[in-house]
């Protein structure tokens, strides 16, 4: 496959779930990190479910779709996300269901992906599609869209629309390349901070929409600068790193390695030692591997 033609890629590592019920914005306004108020069939959200100090738990896109609120969170971890939100539930008048076993979540891309599908390259813009739904990537247009799916017919609604088939590696070659980060694959649950893994860059957070679970501290740690790593897309010179490899420079631990395919990774990384091996020509070593960062042509920091 090359990133000439469009594709589309089934990522089982996602699943569907729907929030349903009159009160489902509602609900959902207060609990996770983006504007739920402003998503509707026409418009998709990426949003966060954070701990109460502000750390990462869930992330997932969002758009409704049939009278819910599709979300695709990580397939293994879809239970806790559902026991999360049953535990808030309360007297919200809401419906919660997983659709794993129906509905399938699909990455298109490459080529004229979002033409094919009539899309726009504006982060969220949806429409219907295949008895389903699909739009283009809340986080960053350049990965290109993402439909939610009846698994039956999927194949031959995309292959009529002039996708080719493809595996969920090549799509992950392709968000690496772009150095967006996927989840808990690469944010440690109850330990990663949103602002260090670029998500206020990739349209995860509304600064605007008041009180969600963790804004307090997500707040105080954007207003007062506290961000010291960043995650980074980096090119390996070696043998691939496995996650969780420590990056070192001069022998000092800088980093850790986070999820990668090929020769290209993402880090997350002090800034000041990026700056100095940079400035002092040093490399960035993990195990045997030489580390090269690059900053995000879509990042801010």
């Amino acid at each position: 496959m090359t990133a000439e033609l469009a594709a589309y890629a089934v990522l089982e590592d996602r699943s569907v779930v729907a929030v349903g019920g009159e009160d489902r914005a509602a609900f959902l306004q207060g609990l996770v990190s983006n504007d739920v108020l402003r998503v509707g069939e026409s418009r998709a959200a990426y949003a966060l479910l954070l701990t109460p100090q502000g750390k990462f738990l869930h992330d997932f896109r969002m758009v409704d779709s049939g009278g819910a609120l599709l979300l695709d969170p990580e397939t293994e971890r879809r239970a806790e996300l559902l026991r999360r939100l049953k535990m808030h539930k309360l007297r919200s008048k809401i419906t919660l269901e997983d659709r794993a076993e129906g509905m399938a979540v699909v990455a298109l891309f490459g080529g004229d992906a979002l033409a094919r599908l009539g899309l726009p390259e504006e982060a969220g813009a949806a429409l219907p599609f295949a008895g389903g739904v699909a739009f283009t990537d809340p986080r960053l247009p350049a990965l290109g869209a993402r439909a939610f799916l009846p698994r039956e017919g999927l194949a031959a609604a995309l292959e009529g629309a002039g996708f080719a088939p493809a595996g969920a590696e090549e799509y992950d070659r392709h968000r690496l390349a772009l150095g967006v980060p996927d989840g808990s694959r690469d944010l440690i649950p109850e330990k990663s901070i949103p602002l260090e893994n670029d998500l206020d860059d990739l349209n995860a957070i509304s600064w605007d929409k008041g009180c969600y679970m963790g804004q307090e501290l997500t707040a105080r740690t954007k207003y007062r600068a506290l961000i010291k790593k960043k995650l980074f897309p980096v090119a390996i010179d070696g043998p691939l790193p496995a996650p969780g490899t420590p990056v070192t420079l001069d022998g000092r631990e800088v980093g850790e390695m986070r999820s990668g395919g090929g020769s290209t990774a993402l880090a997350l990384l002090r800034l000041e030692d990026v700056a100095r091996a940079e400035q002092d020509g040093k490399p960035l070593k993990a195990g045997d591997s030489t580390v090269m960062p690059r900053k995000p042509g879509w990042a801010s920091f």
